[in-house]
């Protein structure tokens, strides 16, 4: 029977919120981490909204893949559902990861990866953009700093470089 994996590439990194069995370091190909959602739920509103991470095209993403038993997987899978699309701005995907660490096998894992034909799909925006949104962002789950900070944090703690989230990073902590 094949393996249930999650990959995460923000705030799944530092707050699962399920219970898994294995977590190890993981490379996606073809995809990159991008901060291009504009978030209407748990970083802002429809009103005013936040910034969150998504997987976008291209390129490659450095993140955490986390192997859920059979028993909890259905449990797990509703769990990310709920918290992943409310307002269904992602596709739920399966893709091939490759671990690191003590593994350095390919897993198929859950990803969720941006619609790029939702209203709330940002696109690339400028540096400043982005800062003035996500210093504004507020929502059910918190303010938007806080969000892009424990990001940037979590991703030096395990040794991961993102330099447009380390520049966002700076710009909005300055202000």
């Amino acid at each position: 029977m094949a393996e249930n994996w999650v990959f995460g590439y923000g705030s799944l990194m530092w707050r699962p919120g399920f219970p898994f069995a294995e977590r190890h370091p993981a490379r996606l190909e073809g995809l990159h981490r991008s901060l291009c959602v504009y978030s209407h739920v748990h970083r802002g509103t429809p009103e005013r909204p936040g910034l969150v991470l998504a997987l976008d095209d291209g390129g490659h993403c450095d993140g955490a893949a986390f192997r859920v038993e059979d028993a909890v997987w259905e449990e797990t899978c509703a769990y990310l559902r709920a918290r992943e699309q409310p307002t269904m701005v992602y596709l739920e995907r399966r893709h091939p990861v490759r671990l690191s660490g003590a593994r350095t096998d390919v897993v198929e894992a859950t990803c969720f990866v941006v619609d790029r034909a939702h209203h709330q799909y940002a696109g690339r925006l400028d540096l400043e953009t982005q800062a003035e949104i996500v210093r504004g962002g507020v929502g059910q789950s918190g303010e938007n700093p806080e969000y892009l900070r424990n990001t940037v944090l979590h991703l030096r703690e395990v040794g991961i470089r993102d330099d447009d989230l380390e520049a966002l990073y700076r710009l909005v902590d300055e202000a």
